[in-house]
């Protein structure tokens, strides 16, 4: 069972990443461009240019976790930060709940595509 604590560590990579990559090509960024160790437990999250794509990397102590979301209409807010280091913006778990489900943090309200008719 997949499941994550409110004290997760979540990171986001700031820049699009090539969305063919799966376990191995993830794992590479995670540990080349984003500096982090890939097996210490964080999320990290990646999306495409289009911000239509997300994948997130997770190790869960006996193996890596890859999911991904594809949007059928709409972007991910994708945030923006000022504390950017080596690529990467740590996020709250709670941040990245929200991200996941629609809300644009910039401006607090659920984007127009996530309104289903």
């Amino acid at each position: 069972m997949l499941s994550f604590s409110g004290s997760l560590k979540v990171f986001v990579a700031v820049d699009p990443c090539d969305m063919r990559k799966s376990f191995n090509g993830l794992h590479d960024v995670v540990g080349t461009k984003l500096k982090e160790d890939p097996r210490s437990g964080a999320i990290f999250a990646f999306t495409n240019k289009r911000r239509n794509l997300l994948k997130i990397l997770y190790w869960d102590g006996s193996g890596l976790w890859v999911l991904a979301k594809r949007l059928e209409r709409g972007t991910f807010a994708w945030p923006k930060g000022t504390d950017v280091q080596d690529g990467k913006l740590r996020l709250s778990s709670t941040a990245l709940a929200l991200l996941l489900d629609g809300v644009d943090m910039r401006q607090g309200c659920k984007r127009p595509w996530y309104e289903l008719p």
